[in-house]
This record gives structure tokens, C-alpha cells and sequence, in this order.
């Protein structure tokens, strides 16, 4: 047993205090800290939050000699018990990172524990102090002292922990329960000292008095999603949603039996917004299937201290992303029409995307993801494509595939949950191409190609099969091969197409805009008049604090977006291959 003790009782100084007991099993220990946490592929070195590491075994301080940024080794004299404190600042508001403040507590287990050598598998148990009046909410079982048991280091890892005066609501899915728990970062602070609500007649917080059937829209994903995997029940014994709801922000990240959301109040003044919640909830609920349970081989066991290659998570975040649009509409939450809205919005991201064609296969994107995806710059529209978005497309388009042999690829996903995920047996390539092969036989040859190649599938063909067409929209305006935004320093080229006309004439990004033939330029309005004549003008820019003159020349207008639009032409049988789409339902 590892016993694990986390002080957030000083709120305001954004540090938890962590101590860490144990009895050593040999005289040399390591210990060390992770360095990324499952399901964010980026490699965050937390331990640059680390100090003040002391470790004592009785009245005696024994060294930590350090072997690397993120490791220690102890010499111990004896095997006596081991105390191990150190402090980590809790000042990164993600749902991959700490933070702590007045308002609440939140943290991802893996930027905080250190790993004791030899004790992964073993029991650790979690308690927590807390400022008066906060409540934790923590999904692991809870034992009669007040304290938290999890089986192994993998599954304490796997634990967010959200703390705060919240209040927590309870609904059933299956008969499985399930607490949704929100902070509200816009809200107005509770009253120190003041008792955290959630009894029945506690009046609803903001976000349910805005949305007031939230909780039963909720359930109805969840249900869907159960439906969506041919089971009676959640693959979690019980469910825990926490949700962030901040001024703005987007994100989410699963656990085993748990989410962590983050979402912005503005996108929900949106009429899309909402609908935009439920997808995310959907994206993360059906997570406990595709990615915690049915995962890449090459993430069991996890190692926490580097990078690992995983081909298969176009699979992985690719079809949950894709059904994460349907399952709303499943649910009977949402319209066919918005369904064919959002598929709209995420195919023109795809096909204004230039790195889909000369940056990177669906493979690549996957490969790299621990370089690429999550450190985006000004130039990644030309060099990348996310996995994420390119995965969802191409899930489209095997779902299509699948349907034209009477199958589908919710048929897929349960074949493998059946065969591999039911028993948490990792997956690899050869088993995805298989599944679809089964299936349908062309896919044997068409997947890996559509894997490790850049050029698109024929998209136009597949949508015709559910009576749906791409309609390209030009922009109003010439073309100039740039982005700008207003800057502490002015007007600031933020992102310069590759091969486009601003390249051409030699911009770059971080050159601030000073004038176009002549006339002053603070906006990025003002360059649209100037650059509708599509001839050589003269444009003046500033370059680390040198002043040049460059000529660009517009060209025509692009395609701006790209609209899904139901075909009025489209036969009856493509009317209903499509509900039967809509539905989730086989050919």
C-alpha cells in the first residue's frame, strides 16, 4: 500500500502540498514523475512544477540524488518506512494540468505522483485536505475513513479529482449512476466558510437554469451511445462528468469511469452552442468504449516517461469524433438537419485544409502527433492534418463504404469491442483492416491505401449515396495569401500561405503591416479595398525594426467554404439509405 496524502488547504498560494508514504522493498529506490497523462499525446515535463522535494524515512533526511529532469534515486540505510514530501504549483487551467484557487481544485494525478519503484501495482490510497466548505469529487471507490482506494498507480493516474464548493447532481443510464458536476469560473464566488449545496431543493446552478432539460439531454447521449455499442448498460460501474464552464475554452479528456469537460459560456449564447456541449459529452462518454477499454496494443501498458508511436488513433479519436455528431440525433436531441449542418462545417475545415494534400497522411498525423497536433504554429494548416479531423472524414466515408455491402461502421466497432475491447486486448493495424475487411472486402486494399496516402477519397460519390452535395462558396474578395491580427505593435502578419501571393512577395509571419500604396493600415479590414484592384501595389512593412517595401499582387477570389447541402435531385432510395444513416441503422 502507497499512501497518498494531497493538502490543498491554502488555496490562494496555488501549491499542493503532496505526501507520499511507504515502506521500501530494497535499499536503492527510484522514483519519478510523469512525464504526459493518457489520452493528451504530448509529452508536458510536469515536473518543472515540482519543489521542495524531502524525503525522510524515521528522524533522518535521506538525499534524492537526481538521474534525470524527472528521476530520483534514494539510498536508504535500512527499509524502514519512507515519508516524501514535495510541493507542485497548481496554476495551469486544462483538463490535463493542476489548478488551484480560491474557487476550486483541480488536478490530473499524473503531473502530481511520483511513481515509486516496484510499486505500480500495488494498492495506493488518496486523502485529501481541503478549505472548509469545499467538497471533493473523486471517481474511485470511497472507504469508511473518508480516504479514496484505488487498485494500482495506472488507476490512481487515471483519477481526476475536481474539489470546490460545488454541488453535485445524480441521474441513472441503465441503471448505472452517474454525477455531473460543474464549476462555474464566471459564476459568483461562494462565501468562504459556507457549506457546499446539492440536496433536492437547492435551486439549479446558472448553467442548468439556462438549460433547464440539461441532465435529461445528458442521459439520452449516454443511453445513445450504449445503443451505438449494442449494450444494455455503460462499460463504467458508475460515471462521473465534470465540466469547467468557463468564459471560453473547448476541450475534454477521458478516464476509465470519468470526464473532465472544459466549455466556454459564450459558445453558448450561440444557437449552435448547446448542441455543440452535447457532442462533446458524447465524444468523451463513448471514450469508456473506444480508447479506454478497445485501445492501440502499443498503449498497454502505458509508459509515462515518453513518447510512444501510435498508429491507430485516426481509429481512436477519428470514429468517436465522427459519431460524436450522430449520437445527439440519436438521442432525439438534435435535428437530421443540424447533423448535415455541423458534418457541413467540419468538411470545409477539411477541405480548406492544405496539409491534408502535401503534409501529412492519416498515418503521419498519428505518428507525430506528439510533435505536431498539440504544438501548432503559424505554418501547421501547410504541414499537418489532425487525426482528430481527417479521422472523423474518413470514418464518413468507411461508414458509406460499409453501407454499400449492407453493413455499417457501428457493425465494425462492435465486432472489435466484442472480440478485443470486452476484454481490454490492445488492437493493432492488422486487426483494424481485418474488422473492415470482414465486412466488406474492398476495404482490404482501399483502408491502406486511404491510410498512408494523402490524395481523397472520391467524397462527392459517397455523399451522392445519401443525397448530399458539396457546394464550394467563393469569398467576396481577391485573395492575398495572408492573415493578420491587431498586436501590441500593430497591424501583425499571423499566418502566411505557403505558395500564395504574400509568400510570393516575400511577407512573413510576425511583419507588421505598416501601409498599402501609401495608405495606413490598423486593421485587417483595411486591406480588402486596397487589394480588390488584383494589380502590383506597393506594401510597406516594418521587419525587426527595419522598414521594407515589398509588391504583392492578389489573386483571384478562393473558396472561402465549402456548404453540405441535401440534393433535391436525389432519388427516394437515396432519400432513405440516407435516414437509415441519419440512424445509425445497417443498409
Amino acid at each position: 500500500m502507497v499512501d497518498l496524502s494531497l493538502d490543498l488547504s491554502q488555496p490562494h498560494s496555488h501549491l499542493v502540498h503532496v505526501s507520499l508514504r511507504c515502506t521500501p522493498a530494497t535499499r536503492v529506490l527510484r522514483l519519478r514523475l510523469p512525464a504526459w497523462t493518457p489520452g493528451s499525446y504530448l509529452i508536458r515535463d510536469y515536473v518543472r512544477h515540482l519543489e521542495a522535494l524531502l524525503v525522510r524515512q524515521g528522524a533522518d533526511q535521506v538525499p534524492a540524488i537526481r538521474t534525470d529532469p524527472a528521476g530520483w534515486q534514494l539510498e536508504l540505510p535500512c527499509l524502514d518506512p519512507l515519508e516524501i514530501h514535495y510541493d507542485v504549483l497548481a496554476a495551469d487551467l486544462s483538463v490535463r494540468t493542476c489548478h488551484l484557487d480560491g474557487d476550486h481544485g483541480f488536478l490530473a494525478l499524473a503531473g502530481l505522483v511520483l511513481q515509486v519503484e516496484g510499486e505500480r501495482w500495488a494498492a495506493h490510497r488518496l486523502s485529501l485536505r481541503l478549505p472548509s466548505g469545499w467538497e471533493a469529487f473523486v471517481p474511485l471507490p470511497r472507504q469508511g475513513d473518508g480516504t479514496w482506494l484505488a487498485a494500482d498507480f495506472d488507476q490512481l493516474v487515471d483519477t481526476p479529482v475536481e474539489a470546490g464548493p460545488h454541488r453535485a447532481h445524480h441521474f441513472n443510464v441503465a441503471g448505472v449512476p452517474h454525477r455531473w458536476v460543474c464549476w462555474d469560473a464566471t459564476a459568483p464566488r461562494q462565501s468562504a466558510g459556507s457549506e457546499p449545496s446539492g440536496s433536492a431543493g437547492d435551486p439549479p446552478d446558472s448553467l442548468l437554469r439556462a438549460h433547464p432539460t440539461l441532465l435529461q439531454d445528458v442521459a439520452a447521449v449516454c443511453e445513445a451511445c450504449c445503443r451505438l455499442m449494442g449494450e444494455p448498460r455503460p462499460a463504467a460501474p458508475e460515471y462521473l462528468f465534470v465540466l469547467h464552464l468557463l468564459d471560453q475554452g473547448y476541450g475534454g479528456l477521458e478516464h476509465d469511469t470519468s470526464t473532465v469537460l472544459q466549455f466556454g459560456r459564450q459558445a453558448l449564447l450561440k444557437p449552435e452552442g448547446y448542441r455543440q456541449l452535447l457532442q462533446l459529452v458524447a465524444h468523451e462518454y463513448l471514450h469508456q468504449w473506444n480508447v479506454r477499454r478497445l485501445r492501440p496494443a502499443s498503449l498497454s501498458p502505458i509508459d509515462y516517461d515518453r513518447p510512444v508511436i501510435v498508429p491507430g488513433l485516426w481509429f481512436a479519436e477519428g470514429v468517436t469524433s465522427y459519431f460524436d455528431q450522430l449520437l445527439p440525433q440519436l438521442a432525439g436531441v438534435t435535428s437530421e438537419d443540424e447533423v448535415v449542418h455541423d458534418l457541413g462545417t467540419d468538411l470545409s475545415r477539411y477541405l480548406l485544409t492544405p496539409g491534408r494534400l502535401h503534409g501529412q497522411s492519416l498515418h503521419q498525423s498519428a505518428e507525430e502527433a506528439w510533435v505536431k497536433l498539440y504544438r501548432r504554429e503559424a505554418n501547421s494548416d501547410d504541414n499537418q492534418i489532425s487525426y482528430y479531423l481527417k479521422g472523423a472524414i474518413l470514418s464518413l466515408v468507411l461508414d458509406l463504404e460499409l453501407r454499400r455491402s449492407g453493413s455499417s461502421l457501428s457493425q465494425v466497432l462492435r465486432d472489435l469491442w466484442a472480440r478485443l475491447g470486452r476484454w481490454r486486448r490492445g488492437y493493432r493495424e492488422r486487426d483494424l483492416i481485418e474488422a473492415f475487411a470482414a465486412r466488406s472486402p474492398r476495404l482490404a486494399d482501399l483502408l491502406p491505401t486511404w491510410l498512408e496516402g494523402c490524395e481523397d477519397p472520391d467524397l462527392p460519390a459517397y455523399l451522392q449515396d445519401v443525397g448530399l452535395t458539396l457546394e464550394p462558396q467563393l469569398a467576396s474578395a481577391p485573395h492575398p495569401g495572408l492573415k493578420a491580427a491587431v498586436k501590441a505593435s500593430g497591424l501583425e502578419v499571423v499566418r502566411v500561405e505557403r505558395h500564395g501571393p504574400a509568400q510570393q512577395a516575400g511577407l512573413m509571419v510576425g511583419d507588421e503591416l505598416i501601409a498599402l500604396e501609401g495608405l495606413r493600415l490598423r486593421k485587417p479590414e483595411d486591406l480588402v479595398p486596397i487589394l480588390m484592384a488584383q494589380q502590383p501595389q506597393v506594401l510597406t512593412i516594418c521587419r525587426r525594426g527595419c522598414l521594407r517595401s515589398l509588391t504583392i499582387t492578389a489573386a483571384a477570389p478562393a473558396i472561402e467554404r465549402w456548404r453540405l447541402l441535401v440534393d433535391p435531385q436525389a432519388s427516394s432510395e437515396a432519400l432513405e439509405r440516407r435516414r437509415q444513416w441519419l440512424a445509425l441503422v445497417p443498409c
